[in-house]
């Protein structure tokens, strides 16, 4: 939820009516406002307490005089309400403008009134101010402020880590065969651009020359590299991998899928509804109430004692006192204690409206390729015929992938390590682009790669092969083979390998009655075979990243609470989409960015804890609302004189007093939530 603070945030800059879009770079600037607001107006208001009459008379000591000494309260003050008050009012714009009073409203009628009852009493001798009551209201709402800032500081950083994925510039190939280093900004459709190894595609293409592998994982999540020959397209943003591509242009500038997925994430944050805390909802009300309580209390003791500078004094009593110290300190406190718990536990909250909303969730969606996977090939399985054992047919696949940086040759080759393998030395290694690699091992020629391979060296699969390659295609794995170029020695078959946290953790949310579902970017065969395996009953195969943004909104149509779980670029509008976005820690920066709660650990059992501290969280915040209003229930009555009857009148500076106590009480509650630390 969005508070009565941060919902204004941006009136202090234009007027505007709330609607603002959380610039990180904003939220920063605000927060280091505010900062700078409260140290000088604290370090003014010393001398103001320390020479106040009111304080003197509670401490029992007498300040100093000399000449113009009894100009010092009023003057700091005023200088004070000005550095620190009048910001209040102009986020108060918004709510005047809405008719919907808040937080704002209510700061700003009590600084009004306190502010110029206290002018009127210095200029015409009056017997009371307020002078000591404004400035410490004044600070402790610039202290809320600050720490609400800095405790919810929402980045958009998002943005500006997609575009990361784009090259500066671009190798445009000139009629000459040569080629120029143009900015990518300069490209045109038609324009033929080389991409090398390694080297990011700068546009949207068509593959006119040359044969390769792309990674395509931070835009699709297909977990594997895809293969492309002339005619494939080629989506900007996305790596190239062992071999040069001459690429046609289709598409630039906002025109490529990159953009669109920029589009899609920057709609998402927009989409983000306004929602008011039950802070700002209780301000509202208490603005009535007030109000309301002020002008009867005037009414009566008109009735009763006629026109008297007790009248308004009684009126601006009760105006001040309703105004929320506590109410101010309540929410932000909590939220700035339970996200220091969350960091302390590897869960980092950069949304507050994210650790709010957890408790009400009711679906959780999670992203299958570095989520619930680890993102990465791992050897699951292998087959061999005749004489050739697994030790020794693993022994020669991960000798001849040793020299290549393929994702699936570094699976085979770890796997090796792993089994503690002494792995014999290869010579004359070769990649064959987008097929395999051969190399010579003890003078024999071996050759390893895909069904494609085989066909080109005339192999055919025995049934036993043929079995064990349509059993792990069902399953969604990768199978390559092992031949020395007149028979098929082995088989390995490979896949993104299953987190074993996961188990776990889709355990536990399903024994906690949250509907689970799966999505990726990978194949059917994948998804299901990993859905299977975690016991995840629904699942979104296939899903492109404006279609994982549509099925979150469509399980939200449905009144489904929807936590997003993901970690990749393609992630990011749905994380942002979503009612909470959790990013795994050690995926790419646009999904930590697009995120509101991070899990550092890269565990997702901490979902669980993440729903807990969201529950003790909102109880907290329910408690100081009562503590931080409650007051008001019996000060208000007083201040106005309902006991005047029987001789009790409640002194302005007596009202403040319970007011400052309610402060400290909603400060001790919110500190008691630390004891949840040592549960989670």
């Amino acid at each position: 939820m969005t508070t009565g603070h941060d919902h204004h945030e941006h009136e202090h800059e234009n007027g505007d009516n709330g609607h603002d879009r959380h610039s990180g770079g904003e939220h920063a600037g605000h927060e280091q406002l505010f900062r700078r607001k409260f140290w000088i107006c604290l370090l003014l208001s010393v001398p103001v307490l320390f020479f106040s009459e009111t304080i003197q008379n509670w401490l029992g000591y007498t300040a100093p005089t000399f000449p113009l000494s009894e100009w010092i309260v009023p003057v700091f003050s005023i200088v004070i309400f000005y550095i620190g008050g009048l910001p209040f009012f102009r986020m108060a714009k918004g709510e005047f403008k809405n008719r919907k009073p808040g937080m704002m409203t209510l700061i700003s009628m009590a600084l009004a009134v306190a502010f110029v009852y206290s002018l009127a009493s210095t200029i015409f001798d009056l017997e009371e101010s307020f002078y000591w009551e404004l400035v410490t209201l004044i600070d402790v709402m610039l202290l809320g402020h600050w720490i609400e800032m800095r405790s919810v500081r929402q980045a958009s950083g998002a943005l500006q880590e997609l575009s990361k994925l784009l090259p500066d510039t671009a190798e445009l190939i000139k009629e000459d065969g040569e080629t120029e280093t143009v900015k990518i900004s300069e490209l045109e459709h038609g324009d033929l651009v080389l991409i090398r190894p390694g080297a990011s595609a700068p546009a949207d293409g068509e593959i006119i020359e040359g044969e390769s592998s792309m990674d395509e994982s931070m835009i699709t999540g297909e977990s594997t590299p895809v293969s492309k020959e002339p005619g494939d397209a080629v989506i900007s943003g996305t790596i190239n991998g062992e071999g040069s591509l001459r690429v046609k242009v289709t598409a630039v500038g906002e025109e490529t899928t990159l953009a669109g997925i920029m589009r899609l994430v920057e709609e998402a944050q927009e989409s983000k509804s306004e929602t008011q805390i039950l802070a700002d909802k209780a301000a509202g009300w208490l603005f009535y109430i007030a109000l309301g309580i002020a002008g009867l209390t005037g009414i009566a003791w008109v009735i009763a004692i006629g026109w008297d500078v007790a009248v308004l004094n009684r009126v601006t009593t009760v105006l001040v006192i309703a105004c929320p110290h506590a109410l101010g300190l309540a929410i932000p406190l909590v939220v700035a204690i339970s996200i220091s718990i969350g960091a302390s536990n590897g869960i980092l909250i950069r949304d507050r409206v994210a650790l709010e909303t957890s408790r009400n969730l009711d679906t959780i969606v999670f992203d299958k390729t570095g989520t619930l996977t680890k993102g990465e090939f791992g050897l699951q399985s292998m087959k061999t015929v005749g004489d050739l054992d697994d030790d020794q047919a693993l022994k020669l696949a991960a000798s001849l992938e040793a020299d290549s940086e393929h994702p699936i040759a570094r699976a085979i080759h770890e796997g090796a390590l792993a089994k503690g393998l002494d792995l014999p030395k290869a010579e004359n290694f070769e990649a064959i682009k987008g097929k395999g690699v051969k190399a010579r091992i003890d003078n024999q020629v071996y050759y390893i790669g895909g069904p494609q391979f085989l066909r080109e060296q005339e192999l055919e699969l025995s049934d036993e092969f043929e079995a064990f390659f349509e059993e792990r295609n069902e399953k969604g794995q990768t199978t390559v083979f092992l031949s020395d170029g007149v028979r098929i020695l082995a088989a390995f078959a490979l896949a993104d390998q299953i987190r074993e946290e996961s188990f776990d953790t889709i355990k536990q949310l399903k024994d906690q009655g949250y509907e689970i579902a799966m999505m990726t970017g990978d194949n059917e065969a994948v998804a299901r075979s990993v859905a299977r395996e975690l016991g995840i009953d629904v699942y979104f195969s296939e899903v492109l990243p404006e279609n994982k943004d549509k099925k979150i909104q469509g399980l939200q149509d449905e009144g489904k609470r929807v936590a997003m779980v993901g970690d990749g670029v393609n992630d990011a509008p749905a994380l942002v989409r979503a009612d909470v976005g959790i990013a795994i820690g050690s995926g790419t920066d646009v999904a930590i960015e697009s995120a509101g709660i991070i899990l550092v650990h890269n565990d997702p059992r901490d979902i669980v804890r993440i729903v807990k501290l969201s529950r003790a969280t909102y109880q907290k915040m329910v408690q100081n609302l009562i503590w931080a209003t409650g007051y008001n229930v019996i000060a208000l009555p007083l201040a106005a004189g309902v006991l005047a009857p029987v001789g009790i009148i409640l002194p302005p500076a007596v009202g403040a007093l319970i007011m400052s106590l309610s402060t400290v009480i909603v400060a001790i509650n919110a500190q008691l939530l630390r004891r949840l630390r040592r549960e989670m």
